[in-house]
Order: structure tokens, then sequence, then C-alpha cells
């Protein structure tokens, strides 16, 4: 905060964050343009300057972005107590809503209704993943050497079963040597993680839901839909606490909630082990948000300087962008299941459900549809279905 500017009290920043946690739709993008409306342009808390600098930041440490910005917000007007208090406002009204939800969908998912509504809106989030997909990659492969780095990720995430976290973070490390030493001597480095397989989980315990998404938490580089991407590829298929189905269902309930886009941590935690496992959940995977932005944002201004560390973050990214898409590929094939009794099915899938992924897809590339608004649609879509075939 700049020195001529009066201290922001703990009552406003708690009232902001608490509007923004209940209003901010949308995702992360949104979140951080509904910020800048709030915080720059009306409140004037912040300058234009300050509050991209905090931006930028986000995305050099690993964690939701949003929610960092927000966290870097009340760190920069009131200090660690100001970090503390909007995170928290940020964070806690968003998660009693999709907990509300996760418990009415635990509930009532396997009505017929509510069933065919959610066939409905699972198209709709693979779309949704698929877009951002589309719209990373122009600013995430940017070089040769990043096509390279790209299409190599892809291929490790598709048929190795190194977990995607230990990837990217090879990808990260692999370019920046690459871009400080070269390629000689790199093979002797990379060469025993070729050879790495991932662990199984045998159960759920609280404290194992806690541990993995304190992980996740703390690698969780680019979009937070690479959150999804982690899930698909541990919790789904190696772990088994979720099936496909559920963990699309689990996204469509985030996407629908306000506030941050990992908020689907608490949805995932409630089914796999209820209300303890979603605050376990929930607290693990902001926790390392709060850590990171109060150690280094003294040091903000030096990192994206650094060549090591952008380089190491491009590579990062070129990781994330494949783990992106390879997740959209596995959720399509659960997406584009047909319903009961449907008459028309072509290889295992429906038609219509790849129809309305083209559809939606369109829209929002073409068009920018809301989210929200797609995702509306395709319950109404999924019920009108299931009522013309029973």
């Amino acid at each position: 905060m700049t020195p001529d500017k009066p201290v922001v009290p703990y009552s406003a920043l708690a009232r902001l964050f608490l509007k923004m946690s209940v209003l901010a739709f949308g995702g992360p993008v949104a979140h951080i343009a509904i910020g800048e409306n709030e915080i720059v342009n009306r409140r004037r808390w912040l300058t234009h300057e300050e509050y991209m600098d905090m931006v930028a930041a986000t995305n050099l440490i690993p964690g939701p972005n949003s929610t960092e910005v927000m966290i870097h917000v009340g760190h920069k007007t009131r200090g660690i107590p100001g970090a503390l208090l909007a995170g928290f406002c940020f964070i806690t009204p968003s998660f009693l809503i999709a907990l509300a939800l996760a418990i009415l969908y635990v509930q009532y998912g396997a009505l017929p209704q509510v069933a065919s509504a959610l066939w409905g809106i699972q198209p709709v989030i693979v779309a949704i993943i698929a877009v951002v997909a589309y719209r990373l990659a122009p600013a995430v492969i940017k070089s040769r050497d990043l096509v390279l780095l790209f299409v190599i990720s892809l291929i490790m995430m598709a048929f190795s079963e190194i977990e995607q976290v230990i990837l990217m973070l090879l990808a990260g490390l692999i370019f920046a040597l690459w871009k400080k030493i070269g390629s000689g001597g790199l093979m002797a480095f990379i060469a025993p993680f070729a050879l790495q397989t991932a662990g199984t989980a045998q159960s759920v315990p609280i404290t194992g839901v806690f541990w993995y998404f304190l992980r996740v938490g703390a690698t969780l580089f680019g979009s937070g839909y690479v959150l999804i991407s982690y899930i698909q590829n541990d919790l789904v298929n190696t772990f088994g606490w979720l099936t496909n189905q559920q963990l699309l269902d689990s996204v469509a309930i985030g996407q629908v909630t306000p506030g941050p886009v990992s908020n689907t941590a608490a949805v995932v935690g409630y089914i796999v082990g209820g209300i303890p496992a979603a605050i376990a959940a929930t607290v693990a995977i902001f926790l390392p948000a709060f850590v990171l932005v109060i150690l280094t944002a003294p040091l903000i201004p030096r990192m994206r300087r650094s060549p090591f560390w952008s380089a190491f973050l491009n590579g990062i990214n070129a990781a994330v962008l494949a783990a992106i898409l390879i997740t959209t590929l596995r959720l399509a094939i659960t997406a584009f299941h047909p319903l009961p009794a449907d008459p028309l099915i072509v290889g295992g899938f429906s038609p219509l459900a790849i129809g309305l992924f083209g559809l939606y897809i369109f829209l929002m590339i073409r068009f920018k549809v809301n989210v929200t608004l797609l995702i509306a649609a395709g319950a109404l879509i999924g019920i009108l279905t299931g009522l013309i075939l029973t």
C-alpha cells in the first residue's frame, strides 16, 4: 500500500472479500477482473501497477491464482493479519456453498432427473477444460523448445506411470537447465526419473486426504483447472477414490458455485470422506497459498527477472498444458456416455453428447458465452432428454 493512502480497516477487507466470495462467478480470470474493479477502481486501495504486479507474482508460485491475489491484497494493505483475513473471507462462504451442494449431490444424485441433469452438464465441463487448453496454448508454447517439451510431456503423461506433479516439476527443471547449460549432461540427470513408477493408496483416511491436497496446493502451477488433471490422474486412475463420473460431477458443482475453482477439492473431500474430509481437503489445498504469499511477497520483483526461474516456469507451463489436454481426453470418454434407453449409440458413445460438446466449445470461443449459463442449459437439456427417453 502506498504511504499517502489511508489505512484500510479490517472490517472493510472482510466485507469486500466476503462479498466477492459469494458473488464472484466465472473462474480465476473473472475473479481477478472483479478484484481490480473493486480494489483499484472503486476503493483505490492499490494502484493498477501494484495490483498487476500481484497478479504476475501469483504465476511464479504454485497455488490457486485468484485466491493468492486476494491474499496478496490483504498482505499489502494490512500485513500478515490482513493476508489471513482476506484469504479466509474469500474462501469460506464459497466453501460452505460447495459443501451444501456436495451433500445434496450425495443424497439425491442417483435420482433419474438429477442423473439426467448431470449427464447434460458433463459435456459442458469437458468443453470448459478444452477451451482452457485452447486459450492457454498460444501463451505457453512460445518456442520450438517448448513445443518439443509439450509433446514429450504429453507422451509421458499418456503412457508412463510417473506422477503428473513430478513430470511438471521435471519439465520446469529440465527446461531451466537446458536454457542455462544446453543439452549436454541433461540425459544423465533425466535417466533415473524415466524408471520411476507411481505408488498406490490403499484407503482414504482423513490424514491421507489432507496430505494429498496439501501436496496439490504446493505444486499447483498454471490454471486452476490443473487441479482436475491431478485428481483424474491420482484419485481416479491411481488411488481409485473416485470415478470419472464423480469427478465430472464434482467439477460441475465447483463451476456453479462462486469463489475459487479449487473449491472442487471440498466436493471431492466430502464424497470420499464426508464433512471432515471436505474441511481437510479445503484447508490443505489453500494452506500453501497463505504461506507462499507471505514468504515470497518481498522477493517477487526479482523472481521474474531471473532467467533460470523464468525458464523453470515456462517449462512447467508446457507440462501443465499437456496435463490439461490429457485430462480432457480421458474425461470425454465418460462424458460422452449415453443415457439409459438412448436409441442412438455409436461405438458406445452418444452422438448427442458429442454434438453438444462441440456446440459448447463454439459458443465459448465464438461468443464467449458465460459458463454458468451453459451449465444451466446443459442441465435443462439433460432433463428434457431423460424425459423424452423414458
